[in-house]
């Protein structure tokens, strides 16, 4: 009887360690993407910002 307690609570903890395991590499992944992809917009913003800004200073002063 022990041997098969044994094998159904080593079934249950394998099954729940990989339900886990995927929930909390999820959030992590979702975390990391979510800092990631806000590092990147806040670089690529700020250079298209800079960029437009300079060209609008070199109309203007093309217009003057």
């Amino acid at each position: 009887m022990k041997l098969v307690r044994d094998k159904v609570w080593a079934q249950v903890g394998l099954q729940i360690r990989d339900q886990v395991g995927a929930q909390v590499r999820n959030q992590v992944w979702d975390q990391v993407w979510a800092q990631v992809w806000a590092q990147v917009w806040d670089q690529v913003d700020a250079q298209v910002d800079a960029q437009v800004w300079l060209q609008v200073e070199d109309q203007i002063q093309e217009a003057e």
